[in-house]
């Protein structure tokens, strides 16, 4: 092979990041922190902020330069499966007839977080800013980068602590569903005013996501709905050794062979519209069958192999785009990342607790609905590499907001077990005027995404 063939360094490169990512969850749980706090810590260890700063030979050896760009490939191959898996996950019907609080908690958990950040980026926008990004783009997408909650986070923190069916537990993830299907609307945006070159190209752009978003919802999701029937039907009730069964193990190959070239399809449609691929996986998991046992052991598949073999080389990616060595030798950045998180926590955990506090509940349980609706995790890593791909912010502003990012996610474990001591899932009573219909009662029954606990986030 010669020294320019990617293999090579590709067989070191995708065992060295999996070991690694799976050592820092590994670690962060035993400390009492979701396991993305250690995928995202160690994938940042792993870049220029140390491995590459104490001992660059070893990172090159373990992460050999060539493989970089199939390494990146590869891991945004896996972050399309987990969007895929967490639309498939993300149940909206769940907040039809919600109470005022949960209503309230969502509005002012975007809203604030949007205005604080779209004020901050106004200032950083001539120190921080890239060489030709307008100012618009600029604004939006800090504004969104701010106003994040990490909803498979979430649900992975509330399951760990046994809290999911609790009050606290249903406002919280009916909140964050709101934020994180707002959040990737807005996204969708600022991706769109990115890309314009013309004044005709954005209502294009709009135009045809909204015929995509027609195409999925009203053509679709009514084929999808039925050939699930039609496959329940001629399938038959399973019995008990059907799971040995040759024909069943084939037609259980067969819609996971569908269902992923669905997943690319509908992922390059976005791309080609303009938006991010990532737009297609998710929207394509939002239209599937909830009740298809096919489907959901489709699913399992992927995410018991694809998503801990090649997320963890998305977390890799990241980090190396990520170097705390550029905020060291300039104060003013370092009290620009100080800015950041100031105004992420105070637009996050500010907005939601005072808005739960107006609405009647406690302080206690306002404080703690805030605490988790300020947990970023790997949702934010996300949308930042869409951002540093599109140009709109540079490394120096990239390495602040995953930081921020890191921070924030791992300030939530420790802030409610000082809130509500580690395990209690208790709750106060419904305080008088919190109004009907409140997730109390009528989200509490959902249980966890299966997405986000099996996939270790």
């Amino acid at each position: 092979m010669s020294a320019t063939d990617p293999l090579p360094g590709l067989l070191i490169a995708v065992p060295t990041v999996i070991v690694a990512c799976r050592a820092g969850a590994a670690l962060a749980r035993r400390v009492g922190q979701p396991p993305v706090v250690g995928e995202i810590a160690t994938g940042i260890l792993l870049g220029p902020s140390l491995l590459g700063q104490l001992w660059p030979e070893a990172q090159r050896l373990l992460i050999p330069p060539q493989s970089i760009p199939y390494t990146g490939v590869l891991g945004q191959l896996g972050l399309l499966v987990f969007m895929f898996l967490i639309g498939l996950e993300l149940e909206l019907g769940t907040l039809r007839g919600l109470g005022r609080t949960a209503l309230a908690v969502s509005q002012a958990g975007i809203l604030l977080p949007l205005a604080l950040g779209a004020t901050l980026a106004l200032g950083m926008y001539g120190p921080l800013a890239p060489d030709g990004v307008g100012r618009l783009p600029f604004v939006l997408f800090i504004a969104v980068a701010l106003s994040i909650t990490a909803f498979p986070v979430l649900a992975r923190i509330l399951t760990d602590r046994g809290i999911y069916h609790s009050p606290l537990g249903a406002l919280a993830m009916a909140c964050a569903a709101v934020n994180d299907a707002m959040a990737w609307c807005l996204l969708a945006i600022v991706v769109t005013v990115t890309h314009s070159g013309s004044a005709f190209e954005p209502v294009l752009t709009a135009l045809m996501s909204a015929g995509f978003i027609a195409l999925m919802l009203y053509a679709v999701r009514p084929l999808l709905d039925r050939l699930a029937r039609r496959a329940a039907l001629t399938a038959g009730p399973r019995t008990a050794g059907a799971d040995g069964d040759p024909a069943e193990g084939g037609r259980d190959n067969l819609v996971l062979l569908a269902l992923f070239a669905g997943l690319c399809l509908s992922s390059l449609a976005t791309d080609r519209i303009g938006l991010h691929a990532l737009f297609g996986a998710f929207a394509l998991g939002m239209v599937m069958p909830r009740t298809s046992p096919e489907i959901h052991r489709a699913a399992s598949r992927l995410r018991t192999v694809v998503v801990p073999l090649l997320l963890p080389l998305f977390f890799a990616h990241t980090g190396l785009r990520t170097d705390i060595g550029m905020l060291g030798s300039d104060p003013a950045l370092w009290l620009w990342a100080l800015a950041v998180f100031a105004v992420a926590v105070l637009g996050k955990w500010g907005g939601s607790a005072a808005a739960a506090r107006a609405c009647g509940q406690s302080w206690r349980s306002s404080l703690s609905v805030g605490a988790l609706m300020n947990c970023r995790g790997l949702t934010e890593l996300v949308i930042l590499n869409i951002g540093l791909e599109l140009g709109v912010i540079g490394q120096d502003l990239f390495t602040m907001l995953v930081l921020m990012a890191l921070v924030t996610t791992a300030l939530t474990s420790p802030a409610l077990n000082r809130l509500r001591g580690a395990g209690d899932g208790t709750e106060p009573s419904p305080a008088p005027g919190a109004g009907s219909g409140n997730p109390r009662l009528e989200v509490g029954s959902q249980g966890p995404p299966s997405g986000a606990r099996r996939a270790g986030v």
